[in-house]
């Protein structure tokens, strides 16, 4: 089984009255995952949860429930240096787009350190400009928080 090494874990804001913390525990629950990429010529074998599940515990609409409007949602990646990407919900639900997208806490069988707390790591992607590290924050767009809530699992 796949641990997670961090504590701090990661807030989700854009789908409710506020932003929710996914702490270790939260995030240890979720279904776990391995992507392996190339990054700046360096092999990066990396371990954590998938997004798709990481934004559904958080209260996302995804399957059956993602549907319009929400299919205009976005989720952007925010990290400490600034860095920012974004995806569109349909591209990381799985009954759509079902995009191999990661939120790692180790790569290389070792935690991330100063490029934590979270890497993301795209599956498929033909470079890494995707793999944005030092994530702390996904913002979500386009949904509301009523139809958040409406259509969460």
């Amino acid at each position: 089984m796949i641990a997670l090494a961090l504590a701090a874990g990661i807030v989700v804001e854009g789908l409710g009255a506020g932003p929710v913390t996914l702490d270790a525990a939260r995030l240890s629950a979720l279904p776990k995952g391995q992507v392996a990429i190339t990054a700046h010529g360096k092999p990066l074998d990396c371990t954590g949860v998938w997004l798709a599940d990481l934004l559904a515990s958080a209260g996302a609409p995804s399957g059956n429930a993602l549907r319009a409007p929400a299919l205009a949602g976005t989720v952007t990646a925010m990290a400490r240096d600034g860095y920012r990407v974004a995806f569109s919900l349909g591209e990381i639900d799985r009954s759509l787009g079902n995009a191999k997208i990661l939120v790692a806490d180790r790569c290389n069988g070792r935690p991330l350190g100063e490029d934590g707390p979270y890497r993301l790591v795209v599956g498929g992607d033909s470079r890494p400009a995707r793999a944005a590290r030092m994530v702390e924050r996904l913002v979500v767009s386009g949904v509301s928080g009523a139809s958040a809530k409406a259509h969460s699992h």
